[in-house]
């Protein structure tokens, strides 16, 4: 099984490759080519740094936006998109202006404004992962955050768990074969490694 994680310049690719073997992937490609990712078995979107940024980065890569269209919502190929990655599956992201994402999952990602001013922006750090409904591959436990802005879903049957900061947020969305989640898999130690696992075997 040849999973392809997308090497855009936007993501810690080192680790989660990484965390990617020790959930028990025998092999992981790290690549730019569409190619590739168009005949991979699983793909897997990382994501730091600001949404625009990672999107145009995206963009860049000649075919790469058409391949994953035509693998992960064509041909149903597991996906996972990790943190930014997982943001820029919503139809647009407000981080310096309004910029369009992918779309495939109907949302906005705005700034984290919390109720409470004492709550500080970013998100960081351990926080719970909590189920919303009977969402895949996603377990309730903790994991580590780090952001700034959350995904908005427009429909709540995609809001696959959410965490407390100041207020209710996302931390895992879900359609069909595609998952995403907002924190961090390869910094969340057992809880994380047990997700990438439960990713590896999924069958949707």
């Amino acid at each position: 099984m040849t999973i392809a994680l997308i090497d855009y310049g936007a993501g810690n690719l080192h680790s989660v490759h990484n965390a990617l073997r020790k959930a028990g992937a025998d092999n992981v490609v790290i690549t730019a080519d569409a190619d590739v990712v168009a005949k991979a078995d699983r793909i897997v979107l990382p994501g730091v740094g600001a949404f625009r940024a990672c999107r145009d980065a995206l963009v860049a890569i000649p075919g790469m936006v058409d391949a994953m269209n035509e693998a992960v919502n064509a041909r149903s190929i597991p996906f996972l998109g990790v943190c930014v990655g997982m943001q820029l599956l919503a139809d647009a992201g407000e981080e310096f202006g309004r910029h369009e994402g992918l779309g495939w999952i109907p949302g906005t990602v705005r700034l984290i404004e919390p109720a409470d001013a004492a709550v500080k922006v970013p998100h960081m750090g351990w926080n719970d992962v909590v189920l919303n409904g009977a969402p895949p591959l996603i377990e309730a436990g903790e994991a580590y955050f780090l952001h700034s802005y959350h995904f908005e879903a427009a429909d709540p049957a995609h809001i696959a768990a959410v965490t407390n900061h100041g207020g209710s947020l996302v931390a895992a969305v879900a359609r069909d074969t595609i998952i995403g989640c907002q924190f961090h898999p390869e910094k969340s130690q057992r809880y994380g490694l047990s997700f990438l696992a439960r990713f590896l075997d999924w069958k949707p």
